[in-house]
């Protein structure tokens, strides 16, 4: 059978991102699984082999944008944050060709970006733009724990005003398409609490009573299979025991906990909801312990393995 086909973006040059691509690619699981294309520049990667002992991918889109001379490892830099947007753009245009089923990102720095004018902040806002998606979804996998975010990088105060009935009953729907184009088909997905015990009937707060309930009163008359507010204390939980096929968490740090706590390197981003699939690690750019053969790839492994399962 035909293998899928992962383009994957090398990731700041400064950062361990060439690392863990050479490193990921070497692993017999991902040589099983999928075919990979590495968007980079090829001096890097063959510096990189030489540090890490792994074999120099084959089939490498060289864009020459980062030669090592032009940056110092592990320091921020607008050369990086310029050749690491550059590698995303090229990696989206061969997957929008149809040459590639997916695309698994290594992590990017937001500071370096910032450094090169990159109009971007990161990862999903990119994706976002060059496939004409508002506003993508953001799904995190982890031993079958799936977790949506209502809302992501806002602050905490902001995320609590941005609960309402209206965003609620959109993003349950939205995130039962994006599951369906997963080929995820049946059971319940819940929605998280918000306050300790979900507001207890509003003695802890009434966003559950304003906006979860009558959402999910309104989706059920729909015909969507949902349940909720599900409390934060034990939705997670019940999802990972199977009750649940997702969780809708209502801010960013709600749902990062849940699944960076049960297994920190195998959580896994996946930006859904666009005309093509994207998996991402979900750590930095580790720039402490960058092009020192320190790095694991197990976050990269799997980021390629996700992809691989959902373009199969």
């Amino acid at each position: 059978m035909k293998k899928p086909v992962i383009v994957i973006p090398m990731g700041d040059p400064a950062g361990i991102g060439p690392e863990i691509v050479l490193k990921a690619l070497a692993s017999d699981e991902v040589k099983a699984a999928a075919d990979c294309i590495v968007v980079g520049d090829a001096s890097v990667l063959e510096a990189t082999a030489k540090i890490t002992g792994c074999p120099v991918p084959q089939n490498i889109v060289d864009l020459k944008n980062a030669p090592v001379s032009s940056f110092k490892p592990g320091e921020i830099s607008a050369v990086c944050g310029k050749a690491a947007f550059e590698y995303i753009e090229k990696a989206i245009e061969i997957a929008k060709s149809g040459k590639a089923d997916a695309v698994a990102t290594p992590p990017v720095n937001k500071e370096s970006f910032r450094a090169a004018g990159v109009p971007f902040i990161g990862h999903t806002e990119i994706f976002g733009a060059y496939t004409d998606t508002q506003d993508p979804l953001t799904l995190f996998e982890v031993r079958g724990l799936r977790v949506f975010f209502l809302t992501r990088h806002v602050s905490l105060r902001r995320a609590c005003d941005m609960i309402t009935k209206e965003r609620v009953v959109d993003y349950v729907k939205r995130c039962t398409a994006a599951l369906r184009q997963l080929g995820v088909t049946e059971g319940t997905m819940a929605v998280a609490g918000l306050n300790p015990h979900s507001g207890e009937h509003g003695l802890f707060g009434t966003e559950e009573q304003d906006a979860v309930v009558p959402a999910v009163e309104e989706l059920k008359k729909q015909g969507y299979d949902v349940e909720g507010p599900v409390s934060a204390d034990s939705v997670f939980h019940l999802a990972l025991q199977g009750r649940y096929n997702s969780v809708l968490s209502l801010y960013h740090d709600q749902g990062h906990i849940a699944t960076k706590t049960l297994d920190f390197e195998r959580t896994i981003a996946v930006t859904c909801g666009m005309p093509i699939l994207r998996t991402s690690v979900d750590h930095g750019t580790a720039f402490d312990i960058a092009w020192q053969n320190k790095a694991s790839a197990v976050s990269m492994i799997e980021a390629i393995l996700l992809a691989a399962k959902y373009s199969a």
